[in-house]
């Protein structure tokens, strides 16, 4: 650790633990100052900017908790981790909610504690460098944001997708549990993916739990392993992902699946930071960063008795929310592109032709699949293509048309106006007459006529011939 401009102030009634933590502290190079109670604390507090606050939660006259509140409403955010004997899950939970950094049961190891601190005093490092930034009213350039900003997997230039790359530039480097909110779709794993790519970490392995496809009864057994003969099948020893995660991040993709009753096990581990293999007495660490993902509201989740509060505050550290794709329309051009030129890759065909009508057809649906109902929509385009021009298929109710725009504008009209089937015929044959002479009766090719009305080209020369319509002479 040594950080020799580092303080850290420790606040705990009994004497020998004052004097152990200021031992352990000053053994790595930190300076410390301990008090003995929160009002001395307040009435000698240094000048230089705290680090980090060591604090017990029982403490005579103003308590640990009630300390962390005051401070909070200071200017300095002092980052807090809090030790008590008495470890209960609502005090946890107030602690947690409150914003502090660790909840250290007595007693603790002196490594959990170094951990914590160390982790304390990065955290503060990020909240001060983030103030000193100085605010950035305008836009980043295009080429600007991309040498700052390189993220491969990602496609789009919109403001949602630039915000939560951002996020995950100032969170990647921490060992922080990231917390992943969005719709189904989203590109929640790569969110993941990019915030691993980016830490200290990125040389070990990412871990990928889909929670919900994991059977109760083999929920300890997949996470945490087993030893052999621990239960009927288990012919040998056997590594959980925990285990295979070490020293790497565990993504525990869509939480909110696990079951109730096993929540308390997960708990336990983000705690405590170890675990023991089924069916084994020998405990291990658990060294992973955990990324999780939900595409539920998890408050909405515990409001409902249906997920642990106290584990939501510890998976809740830093949330990153991923929009919709309906709410960044403007990177579908991009996106469809782009899975274009990989999908002609992977199916071996002839590069069809992405039309401005057929951008058009995409940014007009309302996309309730997101990125993966887009992909796989331009994925069925491609292969009835043949090389031609993509035409989407997309479902009526999908669409955000809203038919009563259609009514009566004015309240002096007294019904609707509509057209007879011989009217709509005219119109039809006088738009195709005009497209056709704008573009010097070419049907094929770029800005020809059948890309301007988005429709294969053999499907336009059935039309023209049809409506007997020829060119002028």
């Amino acid at each position: 650790m040594n950080e020799n401009n580092s303080l850290v102030c420790v606040i705990d009634d009994e004497s020998s633990i004052r004097e152990s933590l200021s031992n352990l502290l000053h053994s790595v190079g930190l300076n410390v100052q301990a008090f003995a109670s929160a009002q001395e604390f307040l009435t000698n507090r240094p000048r230089e900017a705290l680090s980090c606050l060591v604090l017990d939660v029982q403490l005579p006259g103003i308590s640990g908790l009630d300390l962390q509140q005051k401070l909070a409403t200071g200017d300095a955010q002092v980052p807090v981790i809090f030790i008590t004997g008495y470890g209960d899950i609502p005090m946890t939970v107030r602690a947690m909610k409150a914003g502090a950094i660790e909840f250290l049961t007595k007693p603790f190891r002196d490594e959990d504690l170094l951990r914590a601190v160390d982790q304390a005093i990065g955290r503060g490092r990020e909240v001060e460098q983030l103030k000193n930034k100085p605010a950035q009213k305008k836009p980043y350039p295009e080429d600007e944001l991309r040498s700052e900003i390189s993220f491969p997997e990602m496609v789009g230039k919109s403001a949602a997708l630039r915000h939560v790359l951002q996020q995950v530039e100032t969170v990647a480097s921490s060992d922080s549990t990231v917390l992943i909110l969005g719709e189904t779709g989203t590109g929640k794993e790569l969110i993941a993916r990019a915030v691993h790519q980016r830490s200290r970490r990125r040389d070990k392995p990412l871990v990928r739990v889909n929670c919900s496809s994991i059977p109760k009864e083999l929920f300890e057994s997949e996470f945490f392993g087993h030893a052999r003969g621990a239960f009927t099948g288990a012919i040998k020893d056997r590594a959980g992902r925990f285990e295979a995660a070490a020293g790497g991040t565990l993504f525990l993709d869509e939480v909110s699946e696990i079951p109730l009753e096993l929540q308390s096990k997960l708990l336990r581990v983000l705690q405590e930071k170890c675990y023991e293999r089924v069916g084994e007495e020998r405990t291990r660490r658990a060294d992973v960063r955990i990324v999780a993902a939900s595409n539920r509201d998890l408050k909405k989740e515990v409001a409902a008795g249906r997920f642990r509060e106290d584990l939501y505050y510890r998976l809740n550290v830093f949330p990153l929310k991923v929009a919709a794709l309906r709410e960044r329309k403007e990177d579908i051009p991009l996106l469809a592109t782009h899975f274009v030129e990989l999908l002609v890759k992977q199916l071996r065909c002839p590069k069809p032709r992405l039309t401005r009508a057929g951008i058009e057809t995409l940014q007009g649906y309302d996309w309730p699949g997101n990125i993966r109902e887009l992909r796989n929509v331009i994925e069925r385009a491609v292969i009835f293509a043949r090389g031609g021009v993509l035409d989407f298929d997309l479902p009526v109710t999908g669409s955000s048309t809203d038919l009563t725009s259609f009514g009566p504008r004015d309240a002096d009209q007294a019904e609707a106006k509509y057209l007879t089937e011989s009217e709509m015929q005219r119109r039809k044959r006088e738009n195709l007459f005009a497209v056709l002479q704008k573009t010097g009766w070419r049907i094929k090719g770029v800005d020809g006529a059948a890309e301007l009305l988005g429709v294969k080209p053999t499907t336009l020369i059935s039309r023209i011939e049809k409506m007997g319509l020829k060119r002028p002479a």
